[in-house]
This record gives structure tokens, sequence and C-alpha cells, in this order.
């Protein structure tokens, strides 16, 4: 499973595979030809967890337990990405300027610790 994840100012390129946006709000001054993904409003953190968040490192621990228990709630929001991934190469596209501690990071690695269940 390869699992990019890369700020939304940066251009995209070919080896990004799908792309997906994975934020709550569209990434301000860039355009929807610019930024190449699928909106994925629903996979991003909910509003009231996103601004108690606030990019604050100290919080990145609750801060993706929180949202780890948001996206078990929600199973569903996340089939395009599993479907995505079933075909290749997916990169999680977010606007945060935190590389470190941002919900790209924390949907990725959840992704990779809950794979799809094969039946």
């Amino acid at each position: 499973m390869r699992i990019h994840c890369k700020r939304a100012y940066q251009p995209a390129d070919a080896g990004d595979g799908q792309r997906f946006l994975v934020d709550r709000l569209w990434p301000r001054g860039v355009s929807h030809e610019q930024l190449q993904a699928q909106w994925l409003k629903e996979v991003a953190p909910s509003n009231e967890l996103r601004q108690w968040f606030d990019h604050r490192a100290e919080r990145w621990d609750e801060f993706r337990q929180r949202y780890w228990q948001e996206l078990a709630a929600q199973p569903q929001v996340l089939a395009p990405l599993r479907d995505a991934l079933d075909s290749g190469t997916v990169t999680l596209v977010y606007g945060a300027r935190d590389t470190e501690h941002n919900q790209a990071l924390a949907l990725r690695e959840y992704l990779l610790a809950h794979p799809r269940r094969r039946h």
C-alpha cells in the first residue's frame, strides 16, 4: 500500500497516483485545476476536533486518538480511499503548514494500521 502525503501548495506529479484533498476547508489560494484532487471533506476531522487541535504539537497524540475514533465510527467515508488503494498509489493532500502534525499523516497511519478487511 503506497500512501503519500503532500501539501496542497506543492505541484501534482505523475508519482502521486490518485490525489485526495482530506481537509474540511478548501486550501486558500489554490484552484481546483491546480490541486488536481478529489475532495473528501467527510474524511477530514470534525470541525470541533479540527478547532480543538489547532495544529498544536502538544495535542498531537490526543488528536490522533480522537480522529481515529471518528474514522472508526464512520468507516463508509473511507471507501473511496480504500478503492483507490486497491488500484495503486494514493496521495493525501492537505493545506496545513505543519508537515509533521496534520490530519493527512494521521489518516495515513490509520489506513496503514487498519487495512480493508477482505471477506
